[in-house]
């Protein structure tokens, strides 16, 4: 870890210049090397896990020091599971199309100039991450497919963990003979690094913030670079009345608990009055049996003594933690207008069997991501089939949703003629 008494300034040109080095020889790298660099990646992964392990143990040891949550402790911890996870993502990641290359769209023009969009690599990104380790080898990885080099900045909470995931990531580039630098972490917890990624632009051609309000705010408020946003994950279910009541129970639980501490778990859960005497109770005590505290209206208190009265800040509030609000709606449009004035733009499910009712509130919520009779933990780039994800993105510019191969892409005309000049 470098020193505090670093020239960060330096450093950071230094990391910058070596990315833009790098970038320009992935620009047409071939995807074969790519490939190799990603399946050796994971390979040393498995052959390193004890180190891994190891690493993340003095990580986890400074976490439970610093009064990390449990649902921060969770993000953190790296298990058997977690590192074979980080090692098949990988191999998923390199066994999907290249984009770079790929063409968009061809047409024709009237004077003979046959005219190509296709795709190119952004060139360099720079990811901002807290808590989870693993994003070192997502990151990495599909910002290399994507022909992208990369610069990295973990929290200082996983520094550890992060530095020997680099560590695999980097033995697959020098098995590939690609430049180690396609894939840098910066080796300071300075958050002064921070700043200076923030003002990069003749290095860095986008930022990823993934992370808590607060780092998404910075990011936002002082970035020069264009920035993919990715802002928390308020999270919704709606329980329609035409709702199967075992389908809503068992995908409002899912949605809920089965990560607490991820984006895309369920922090509200919307349902119509006319449902509720017969849908509610059952969705309460799944909850309830599995460790969930509930903060309702007062609606729902009267089905249920158990429940904490909620405030208007819970619908507010991303938990990240075993807590989920509801609330009783009259039909779709109240449950749209909530979703849509307290929501974050993320992620927002409906279960019902009314296919009017679905097409209406996947309609008229404005979420990056709207499911219908399924639970919003699938608000993940290898649910959707690709490979891995650097995040979910909420703005509207360029990227939105999982943040994969393409969207790490931009294009290029490339025009074709056979001595055209323009009258």
């Amino acid at each position: 870890m470098t020193e505090a008494t670093t020239d960060i300034p330096a450093l950071m040109r230094q990391i910058g210049d070596a990315a833009k080095a790098a970038a320009r020889e992935l620009f047409t790298a071939s995807t074969d090397a790519k490939n190799r660099a990603l399946r050796e990646a994971a390979a040393s992964i498995r052959d390193k896990a004890a180190d891994l392990k190891a690493a993340n143990d003095l990580d986890m040891a400074g976490g439970e020091k610093k009064g990390l949550t449990a649902a921060l402790l969770d993000r953190l911890k790296l298990d058997d599971d977690r590192i074979e996870g980080m090692a098949r993502g990988l191999e998923d990641i390199a066994g999907l199309e290249d984009p770079v290359g790929t063409k968009i769209a061809e047409w024709d023009r009237p004077n003979g100039l046959h005219i190509e969009r296709v795709r190119t690599p952004l060139g360099v990104i720079g990811i901002i991450y807290e808590s989870r380790p693993n994003v070192t080898a997502d990151a990495g990885g599909l910002c290399l497919k994507s022909g992208n080099a990369s610069i990295l900045r973990g929290g200082s909470e996983s520094y550890h963990s992060s530095d020997a995931i680099l560590a695999s990531m980097q033995d697959g580039l020098r098995m590939a003979n690609l430049p180690e630098a396609c894939i840098q972490m910066v080796p300071t917890t300075d958050r002064a690094a921070v700043g200076e990624m923030l003002t990069m632009a003749e290095s860095i051609d986008v930022i990823v913030p993934r992370g808590g309000k607060s780092l998404v705010q910075r990011v936002m408020d002082e970035a020069r670079v264009p920035v993919f946003s990715h802002l928390e994950g308020n999270c919704h279910i709606y329980v329609n009345e035409g709702a199967k009541p075992d389908m809503a129970r068992d995908i409002v639980v899912n949605g809920k608990m089965r990560r607490v501490s991820i984006c895309g778990a369920t922090e509200t859960v919307l349902i119509d009055r006319t449902a509720a005497p017969n849908h509610l109770p059952r969705i309460l005590d799944a909850l309830f049996d599995a460790g969930c505290e509930v903060r309702g209206d007062a609606e729902t208190r009267k089905l249920d003594s158990r429940v904490i009265p909620a405030t208007e800040a819970d619908w507010d509030t991303e938990y990240l933690d075993s807590i989920v609000a509801v609330k009783q709606v009259s039909g779709v449009d109240e449950a749209i207008e909530h979703v849509n004035r307290h929501g974050t733009e993320h992620t927002d499910a409906i279960v019902t069997e009314d296919a009017a009712a679905a097409d209406q509130f996947l309609t008229g919520v404005n979420s990056a991501i709207a499911l219908h009779n399924a639970s919003t933990q699938f608000a993940d780039g290898g649910e959707f089939g690709m490979g891995a994800e650097i995040g979910i993105a909420t703005g509207k510019m360029h990227a939105r949703g999982p943040v994969g191969l393409e969207q790490l892409t931009t294009f290029k005309y490339v025009v074709r003629g056979s001595g055209q000049v323009r009258p």
